[in-house]
């Protein structure tokens, strides 16, 4: 549309791209201004001596380092923390020692001479303590990667600060965006939002940690009410940081309240067996049907359960190997909890002795012999029948009671016959075995026709 001035205005689209071209021009004149003022006499005074305190930091380091690190050496009985701080300071020396120094020449010249000689100084040694500062803090964070991230972001932050194109930083990266309705996104936005929610959702993972640490140290919460009061504490906090994020950011969510309701239509379609095995973990809590600690079976699986998620339990056998059974299975399928009231579990053992064995003395000296096994259960009724008189042997069932099925069943059995072996042959008891007896025939014999072949 022409305007009354015979001029043009700019389109939408083509606003954003003068205004970069603008914040541009105004960036290229600073930094003209920058080099010009660079090429004074003492500025260029300021810039050697910057120069000379940071050779004279860089030799220090060189002499001061073997030192102070032999020192660290001999100090065996430090503790660790504070061992991880000198470590720390003993990599920032050549930075310490620059700061220092710096800040020292900078309070000299400015008793002795005018503070505009020592401006550039000033900007110099405000930035390499902002920088050292930033790195020490940084170090509390345990990520690396999340480390470099914070540390480089707020080395851009506080030098942009400190020279003063802050501003002029935010407005290009502001004039960087599009719309869509009534929400502007831009790159200032991007960024402010990962800060926001960065910070947010540390201190909800801080806050998050710090309840489940105490609440797993409560004995008179059960664990699966444990693990169902932490997962409800983790999805409070972290949704509460992410709403209370994107409100910051003056994003209206009832704008986008039509576009996520058909995105949750599609994922409820997509996503039924993870909803199933959310909400199936959720019941699992509730019914409290199996906890961290229990002995389960399912299927050929048997073995104790490590931790309870959202998603699936985990399951780790004798062998070393972990199973993540989806909590769904657990609902639908039959599961055997060895441990679900009470530890107590009940093991049988098949055997049979020979027919002039004394029965009676079989099923007592079984019984002893099971009791000699340590983790047999002597407080509980070890006992011994005799189920069946068979083929070759008289058939017993030997009945015992044991308190750790996490220490393995298959073990405890064995050690169990082992006991009955050596007891039997003590006294004398066989354990007999299928025995077939075979005649052989002459061939006489063998080629005897007989009555039916004669007649016919």
């Amino acid at each position: 549309m022409a305007a009354h001035d015979g001029t043009t205005d700019p389109t939408p689209a083509d606003a954003p791209l003068e205004e970069v071209i603008e914040i541009g021009s105004d960036l290229l004149m600073q930094g003209q201004l920058f080099v010009e003022n660079m090429f004074r006499t003492w500025n260029l005074y300021q810039l050697f001596i910057a120069i000379g305190i940071f050779a004279a930091a860089h030799v220090l380091r060189a002499v001061m380092g073997p030192r102070i690190r032999a020192w660290m050496g001999s100090r065996e009985n430090w503790p660790k923390w504070r061992m991880r701080i000198l470590v720390v300071v003993h990599q920032r020396l050549r930075a310490i020692f620059f700061v220092v120094l710096m800040w020292t020449v900078i309070f000299v010249m400015r008793e002795t001479t005018w503070p505009s000689r020592s401006y550039l100084l000033s900007v110099i040694g405000t930035l390499a303590l902002a920088w050292l500062l930033i790195a020490f803090a940084t170090r509390l964070i345990k990520s690396p990667t999340l480390r470099k991230f914070v540390r480089y972001g707020a080395w851009t932050w506080a030098t942009l600060q400190i020279l003063g194109l802050l501003d002029v930083a935010e407005r290009l990266l502001d004039s960087i965006g599009f719309s869509i309705g009534e929400i502007r996104f831009s790159m200032l936005l991007l960024i402010q939002g990962l800060v926001i929610l960065g910070v947010l959702i540390a201190l909800a993972r801080f806050f998050t940690t710090t309840t489940a640490s105490r609440i797993k140290s409560n004995e008179d919460i059960s664990p699966s009410m444990q693990v169902l009061i932490v997962k409800g504490v983790q999805i409070a906090f972290y949704g509460a940081a992410f709403f209370v994020g994107v409100r910051a950011l003056g994003i209206d969510l009832t704008g986008l309240a039509v576009l996520s309701g058909a995105i949750g239509v599609g994922l409820g379609f997509g996503l039924q067996k993870v909803v199933s095995n959310l909400v199936s973990g959720v019941i699992i809590l509730l019914d409290k049907s199996i906890k961290p600690g229990d002995v389960i079976s399912l299927g050929d699986t048997f073995g104790w359960i490590n931790s309870l998620g959202a998603r699936y339990v985990s399951v780790v056998t004798r062998d070393g190997r972990e199973y993540l059974i989806p909590n769904e299975d657990l609902i639908t399928g039959q599961v055997v909890n060895w441990s679900h009231s009470n530890d107590f579990v009940r093991l049988d053992i098949n055997f049979g002795t020979a027919y002039h064995d004394n029965p009676h003395e079989v099923r007592r000296i079984a019984i002893e012999a099971a009791q000699s096994v340590d983790r047999v259960l002597g407080d509980r009724n070890t006992v011994c029948h005799i189920v069946g008189f068979g083929d070759s042997s008289v058939d017993y069932l030997l009945r015992f009671w044991i308190r750790d099925p996490t220490g393995g069943l298959t073990n405890i059995r064995g050690n169990v016959y082992l006991a009955l072996w050596d007891a039997f042959k003590e006294h004398g008891i066989s354990i007999p075995f299928p025995q077939r007896e075979v005649k052989m025939l002459d061939s006489d014999s063998a080629d005897m026709p007989t009555d039916h072949t004669q007649k016919a």
